[in-house]
């Protein structure tokens, strides 16, 4: 990830820290310890601010994504009685070609390898879903399945949403 430094006379210190694509997340630094976090989601378009901190608020948060309050598990280093095989929450969105599509018609096993044993409808549950549960847009889809085929879950999800 590149971090882009400016100083903005006056006011403080710019830091600009690259995301996916052309996206970035601003934040500010004001000369009295205010803190300003903004997502500029491409270099043509404004910046949407998301939040001002006070420093002490800033340090809590930085302590967090540090990693003080919660250390997630290092997966690479994870030994789970699955074997290979780890369990992915993934949102089907709007536009998605699976939806009004059932479990079967969908093929996703076969397409990516995965096994579907849950969805997260709203406030509901499906366990073990049947091959004509069918998919629907905001359905959170509980896969298990190697760190492969997640991609490839993951992959014929995104290419949905470019619209491939």
């Amino acid at each position: 990830m590149t971090v882009y430094e400016s100083e903005i006379p006056g006011v403080g210190h710019k830091f600009e820290l690259e995301l996916d694509g052309e996206e970035r997340l601003v934040v500010i630094i004001h000369h009295d310890g205010k803190r300003e976090l903004y997502r500029r989601p491409s270099p043509n378009e404004d910046s949407v601010k998301l939040a001002s901190l006070t420093g002490k608020k800033a340090r809590q948060l930085g302590s967090i994504l540090e990693g003080a309050y919660f250390q997630p598990v290092e997966m690479d280093d994870l030994n789970v009685p699955l074997g290979e095989s780890i369990i992915e929450w993934v949102e089907v969105k709007d536009g998605s070609s699976l939806v009004g599509q059932t479990l079967q018609e969908a093929e996703i096993r076969q397409r990516t390898g995965v096994s579907i044993i849950a969805i997260q409808r709203g406030e509901e549950t499906i366990s073990n879903p049947s091959p004509d549960t069918s998919i629907d847009s905001g359905d959170l889809l509980v896969a298990i399945g190697t760190r492969e085929e997640q991609a490839e879950l993951s992959d014929l999800l995104t290419a949905d949403e470019e619209g491939n």
